[in-house]
């Protein structure tokens, strides 16, 4: 029951933070759901595991990252341009853009631990995606892990899906009516139960993956 609680609790903070992130209240209810058949282009994305892992950089000791790889293949009928961006949000609401605040060498080192030389960064992976299996792409995503101690962890990613949707909130500064974009974006929860110190590069449980509105 205490886990069930839990995976509710973490599944509305998420959805609360990752939907409506923005300075405004929601006018009439839930935002709306993407079209349950894609009308628009979409990218087929195949997110590899969570993992934490602690990076030793000198004189400024020990740091903890968290890091995921993924792969993506465009199977969408034309050649696309691939400029994700992925976003970590904690159960408290903090959230973390990915690349942000990661250093270069932390970077070169995981892409050297990782052994996958057609493995590419977050930056060098920008720009045009061929159609097919034979031209997909491997990425790797990194953050900076400010707390160890949380009990869930969404990943939302944006960029795989052409359908987008407006959407009218009210402005919580001016209190009037305000036309916000809401676009397709993939939802990985992930259960962190406890401490995530001392676990090593075990993965982080996913125990949701789902398209929303954001």
């Amino acid at each position: 029951m205490r886990n069930h609680y839990r995976m509710i609790r973490g599944t509305l903070a998420a959805l609360a933070v990752g939907i409506f992130a923005l300075p405004a209240l929601v006018l009439g209810g839930w935002a709306p759901e993407p079209d349950p058949v894609p009308t628009r282009w979409e990218l087929d994305f195949e997110p590899g595991p969570l993992r934490l892992a602690r990076i030793d950089r000198g004189a400024a000791g020990p740091r903890y990252f968290f890091y995921m790889t993924y792969r993506v293949t465009n199977f969408s009928g034309s050649d696309l341009i691939f400029a994700p961006s992925f976003d970590i949000v904690t159960e408290e609401g903090a959230i973390r853009r990915s690349g942000r605040d990661v250093p270069p060498e932390v970077t070169r080192t995981l892409l050297s631990e990782l052994r996958n030389p057609y493995l590419e960064d977050q930056i060098s992976i920008l720009g045009n995606i061929l159609q097919g299996i034979e031209n997909a792409k491997d990425g790797l995503v990194i953050w900076p892990a400010d707390s160890l101690e949380t009990d869930s962890l969404t990943v939302f990613v944006s960029g795989l899906s052409g359908e987008n949707k407006p959407y009218v909130v009210v402005d919580a500064k001016t209190g009037r009516n305000k036309r916000v974009m809401l676009r397709k974006t993939l939802m990985l929860r992930y259960e962190t139960p406890g401490t995530l110190a001392g676990r090593g590069s075990t993965p982080i449980e996913l125990v949701e993956k789902r398209w929303v509105m954001r």
